[in-house]
């Protein structure tokens, strides 16, 4: 390939700048940070200096782990700037100023290195008005890549070329963009706030309008407009203290002037009450998150518990929450699918259902109204909501969910009528934005393969994916060679089996266990490797806790042992299996599913799995081999030393286990011995099963070898008393609950082989056994027993 990125800068250290270098580090790029040289202080690197530690300290962590921050290099425009001739790629992130940015762009000009491409992250500035001036080779490796914040979370980017863009430039950045970066990736015109913010004000505008004039409160609001139709947590409220109201106010202001033949955007951007509402809240300097008030403020109850008091949109004080009922939630909450929980609340009437119908209608009426100018289609308005702002479907998609030409029908009699192509779209024929490949009537149409071009008047066909690996374009085909409630397994093609739970929050129970279990058998004759993952959220929550407090409140322990069992036994089969196992775990991988984890030929993890072995939480101990494991990963190879001394790995272990560590990233997985140094990172989540698949026949190729049986030093009971004065300091401390000592000597017990005499080295069975023997102990006990209904219950570990 023409072009390559090994050495990026990043100017500007603001919230977006630090966060974006921060990503790159996430990625292995290395990157310089500058920003100005301060003027008022003796280390010219100040603002750089601080900027990047409010991005290292910002919570959720922008860094996927701290060893990363050593990709990081800090300097300042005045003594640094040289990095921006060795740099591949040089990202501005600097004030929303044209004329600052163009200076920025010439200062680049001057000396950077033929082939460098130099991007800019505005939000509002045209991208061909930056490079205005500047050299032929220049604009033909300028455009925009306009990142959304935090960058390592949200997975939108947006590609803006310029007419002067070269092509070569632009395929480079769309592939280095979806594959090294992990993005979703939307290729904008250089249109007004391209796409994704276009929308979002263009819509939020109107909520804001409607929800001030209807007389809605902050609290109905935020519980109708998450969730239930589609949308995050944040609904609306939350989601501008999140973003901060003066940003909000901000990107509206300055949108407004840049649309002046946007009549439907124009009506609302401009409306009285609601611009007067957010000037207020600006003078009070109520910012939301980052001053902690804003449409919210955390407050103490009588009882001294936190709560989160809502503003008054009448009064501008803030109130106790409440909790608004309405007979259209009621009836629609429990129903499966958007499209169908949608039908039901936009057939109601109450009040609920007055502001879901409009939200709905004017979204409708807004994104079509915008086609052709922002895209040609409506793919990419859809792709840039749902990356962008973690929509469950965009607008088009929704539309086709609820059926177009009805749709239309209430969005006119409702007063948004949709863009005059819509109707010519309909009399074309075309009965729906996509086109959709029915495999079989189980498909409801989820698979789509093209989509309707307003400038062309037809469908046009997406680029095939080629080798990629869906598993909704194989489910109920001849591929799906075996299912059952819990699982399915798959023929992904090139002698590759793969494995898929679907329980709920793919929860391990005994339909996962039979569908692994013929897996194996296929896979001695079927199959020349597998791959264990999914597309879901994630990978696996671990055991099904209901059915274990269930099996130990009722005595049915020959019925639990045998679970634990067949968890270890699958588990072992995984590591010796003499065909390659690739497992691909993204999202929650806790308990079970860490241990499964833990017992693949290889793991190649989405870069946003959360792993960790959380048994404790729930008043037992890893018994799937997790204990094990950490034994065999964390202290044996310590103890292929002569004269080793063990301890310190011992505590590190056990410490991990106890405090119910989990990993907030596949990199800090890695840190924890949880992934292994030859396991592979997926920045994006949707090649993860395609990777893992491409992993298994790398394996297949290089002639994979099953691991030979290894045995685990044990540090026998002389240890096991150190670990046992180490609790019970910590509960004299106040650190922990003498239950928590309590099934924190069960674990050290395990992990020091019992009453051994001496230090030496056991069989993994010997340690297996000892985990199920502290598992199903502890299940007999009613704090044990507590604990997991508290989990169940509340979804909070209780500390009794």
């Amino acid at each position: 390939m023409k072009y390559n990125i090994h050495k990026a800068v990043v100017v500007g250290s603001g919230t977006m700048g630090a966060a974006i270098a921060a990503h790159l580090a996430n990625v292995g790029v290395p990157v310089t940070l500058l920003d100005m040289a301060a003027k008022d202080s003796p280390d010219k690197n100040k603002i750089v200096k601080e900027g990047w530690e409010r991005c290292r300290k910002a919570k959720p962590a922008n860094l996927m782990a701290d060893e990363l921050q050593s990709l990081v290099t800090l300097g300042n425009l005045d003594d640094d700037f040289d990095a921006v001739a060795q740099a591949d790629w040089v990202v501005e992130v600097i004030v929303e100023n044209l004329e600052i940015k163009k200076q920025l762009a010439a200062r680049i000009d001057e000396i950077r290195k033929p082939n460098a491409i130099v991007t800019t992250n505005t939000s509002g500035i045209p991208i061909h008005a930056i490079a205005e001036g500047r050299s032929k080779e220049f604009k033909k490796h300028f455009l925009g890549t306009h990142f959304f914040n935090p960058p390592r979370y949200l997975k939108l980017l947006e590609i803006i070329p310029t007419p002067d863009t070269s092509k070569d430039v632009l395929e480079f950045m769309l592939h280095f963009g979806e594959y090294r970066l992990g993005k979703g990736v939307v290729l904008c015109k250089d249109t007004p706030n391209f796409i994704g913010n276009r929308v979002a004000f263009g819509t939020g505008a109107f909520a804001l309008d409607f929800i001030i004039e209807n007389g809605y409160t902050v609290d109905e609001v935020d519980a109708l407009t998450g969730p239930l139709i589609g949308r995050p947590k944040t609904a609306t409220f939350r989601l501008i203290d999140l973003v901060g109201v003066d940003v909000w106010h901000h990107v509206g202001e300055n949108l407004a002037p840049l649309i002046p033949h946007d009549k439907l955007g124009q009506k609302y951007l401009s409306a009285e009450k609601p611009k007067k509402l957010m000037e207020t809240l600006l003078e009070r300097k109520w910012l939301g998150n980052k001053t902690k008030i804003g449409f919210y403020k955390e407050v103490r109850n009588a009882e001294g518990k936190r709560e989160f008091w809502s503003l008054d949109l009448n009064t501008l004080e803030h109130v106790a929450p409440t909790k608004p009922r309405f007979d259209s939630v009621k009836a629609a909450k429990d129903v499966e699918g958007l499209g169908e929980r949608l039908k039901v609340l936009l057939a109601a009437d109450d009040k609920a259902a007055q502001l879901i119908q409009a939200l709905t209608y004017q979204s409708f009426q807004y994104s079509s109204s915008i086609i052709p100018e922002v895209a040609d289609s409506p793919k990419p308005i859809d792709d840039a909501i749902r990356w962008g702002f973690s929509h469950e479907a965009g607008a088009f998609e929704i539309w086709d969910m609820l059926g177009v030409k009805e749709t239309v029908k209430r969005m006119k009699a409702a007063g948004f009528p949709a863009a005059k192509w819509v109707d010519e779209m309909l009399k074309n024929g075309c009965e729906t934005f996509y086109q959709y490949k029915r495999s079989s009537p189980a498909d409801k149409g989820a698979n789509k393969v093209g989509v309707y071009d307003v400038n062309k008047k037809k469908y046009v066909k997406f680029k095939s994916s080629g080798d990629f690996v869906f598993l909704k374009n194989l489910r109920d085909t001849k591929k799906e060679v075996s299912k059952n409630a819990g699982a399915s397994l798959f023929d992904v093609g090139d002698g590759v089996g793969l494995v898929e739970f679907h329980t709920k929050m793919n929860a391990l129970d005994d339909d996962i266990s039979a569908i692994v279990s013929e897996a194996m058998d296929r896979l001695e004759t079927d199959f020349d490797g597998l791959v264990v993952g999914n597309e879901g959220e994630h990978f696996s929550a671990g055991a099904n806790l209901f059915m274990v407090v269930v099996a130990s409140q009722q005595g049915m322990w020959d019925q639990l042992d045998g679970a634990i069992r067949r968890l270890q036994e699958m588990n072992m089969r995984m590591r010796y299996s003499p065909k390659p196992i690739v497992v691909a775990p993204a999202g929650y991988t806790l308990g079970g599913g860490c241990e499964i984890t833990m017992h693949a030929s290889r793991v190649v993890a989405a870069a946003e799995s959360y792993i960790g072995l959380v048994e404790l939480g729930a008043g037992v101990i890893p018994a799937g081999g997790g204990t094990k494991e950490m034994m065999r990963r964390m202290i044996n190879p310590a103890m292929r030393t002569e004269h080793a001394e063990v301890l310190p790995f011992l505590q590190k272990s056990f410490l991990q286990i106890g405090q119910a560590k989990v990993a907030t990233s596949a990199e800090e997985a890695r840190g924890m011995a949880i992934l292994n140094p030859q396991d592979r990172v997926i920045a994006n989540r949707a090649h993860l099963l395609t990777e893992a698949k491409r992993e298994v026949k790398h394996l297949i190729d290089s002639g994979y070898r099953a691991p030979a049986p290894e045995p685990i030093f044990a540090a026998g009971r002389d240890y096991l008393g150190a670990l046992r004065v180490g609790t019970f300091m910590f509960k004299e401390g106040h650190y922990i609950s003498e239950y928590d000592q309590h099934i924190a000597n069960k674990l050290a017990s395990i992990m020091c082989g019992g009453e051994l005499t001496r230090g030496t080295w056991v069989s993994e069975q010997y340690i297996l056994d000892l985990e199920r023997e502290a598992f199903l102990s502890l299940c007999g006990e009613e704090k044990t027993q507590a604990r997991m209904w508290s989990i169940l219950q509340t979804g909070k570990p209780l500390r009794n």
